[in-house]
């Protein structure tokens, strides 16, 4: 399943993402494919957000994986060593 990340992915955003896929997984789903085309922000809510879903995606025997991040979505996630959790596609 696709998900098309925010253009500002923070504190904001996290709670409603969090709760969709809290459902997504309810529904079967625990797989997914995180879209960062149209997000310029992440900050360090997001960035927990992504990894506790990632953590109950995989308890679901799901993984979550990030496509399309622009350089400076991609530099938050290489300095926080994500890029050794999350696989890049």
């Amino acid at each position: 399943m696709i998900i098309e990340m925010p253009e500002l992915f923070s504190v904001e955003e996290a709670s409603g993402f969090r709760e969709d896929v809290r459902s997504y997984i309810l529904e079967g789903n625990s797989s997914f494919v995180l879209d960062f085309g149209n997000c310029r922000f992440i900050d360090s809510t997001g960035l927990g957000v992504i990894v506790s879903s990632y953590k109950k995606c995989v308890e679901s025997g799901g993984t979550i994986k990030l496509t399309r991040m622009n350089d400076n979505v991609r530099k938050i996630f290489e300095l926080t060593r994500l890029t050794n959790i999350f696989e890049i596609i």
